[in-house]
């Protein structure tokens, strides 16, 4: 089926960022064997959604049916189809820039570690409140 005609939205991938995307995406869909929407339809529309910050159903009338949008990007989500790209592009960006496709370190903070050993937010979030009482109760 050819690419549907309509007008192009600023969220739309051009020729070459659906080119490095494009091969990433599952060769079938998510239920089925027949893909009868080009998957590059599917991406700008779930492209769409995260750039205007639209629900599903606010999807604009010329994208397919917003059910078999969240369809695929719900089954793509499952199935890690979004890490695998991102871990992909990352790569791409990295080696274009001269370094690993993969980093050699990493930096972690001392307040990070201690937050987590805390328990996360709410664990200082505790912390702090027991520190003003004690304050108070003087």
């Amino acid at each position: 089926m050819p690419m549907q005609t309509r007008p192009s939205y600023d969220s739309d991938l051009i020729d070459a960022e659906w080119a490095l995307v494009g091969p990433l995406l599952p060769l079938h869909p998510p239920w089925g064997n027949d893909p009868r929407i080009p998957k590059r339809e599917i991406v700008n529309a779930i492209f769409y959604v995260n750039k205007h910050g639209c629900t599903w159903r606010g999807l604009p009338h010329d994208f397919p049916k917003w059910q078999t949008v969240y369809g695929y990007f719900r089954q793509w989500t499952k199935t890690g189809v979004w890490e695998r790209i991102n871990d992909a592009l990352r790569g791409a960006v990295r080696v274009a820039e001269g370094k690993e496709s993969e980093p050699t370190a990493a930096i972690i903070d001392s307040q990070s570690v201690k937050t987590t050993e805390k328990g996360g937010y709410m664990g200082m979030m505790r912390a702090k409140r027991l520190a003003v009482a004690n304050v108070i109760s003087w």
